[in-house]
């Protein structure tokens, strides 16, 4: 699920669950819709992704990539790790401006799985 909500010079992004090729039906009308709203920054709150594949980033690099060609930029905040490398993988990283000081409120689920104990 994908929410988009503006403020007079952001679009924002709230990204709940997996970002992933069985997601990519949605990508280009929220694409379209984030282009139409043409603000400066388009920040990408990623606190309640699950999982994000190469289709999730390739989503996300074109958020990227349309804001700079509007003189814009995009930034990522809440991001996992796992999420940066994926993108550091595409090569893309640089096209975003990580917020490193945001703090998700505990977003992202918690497993049930518990690791056997080792004797």
């Amino acid at each position: 699920m994908i929410e988009i909500s503006t403020s007079p010079t952001s679009t924002t992004l709230v990204i709940a669950g997996d970002l992933d090729l069985a997601e990519r039906d949605q990508f280009p009308e929220v694409a379209a819709r984030v282009v139409g709203l043409r603000r400066q920054l388009v920040v990408i709150d990623m606190c309640r992704v699950t999982f994000m594949d190469s289709t999730g980033a390739a989503f996300l690099i074109s958020l990227a990539d349309s804001a700079r060609k509007r003189g814009g930029a995009a930034a990522l905040r809440g991001a996992d790790p796992r999420d940066l490398f994926v993108l550091e993988v595409c090569g893309a990283l640089e096209l975003f401006r990580i917020d490193a000081d945001h703090r998700c409120e505990d977003a992202r689920p918690t497993s049930d799985f518990s690791a056997p104990a080792t004797t």
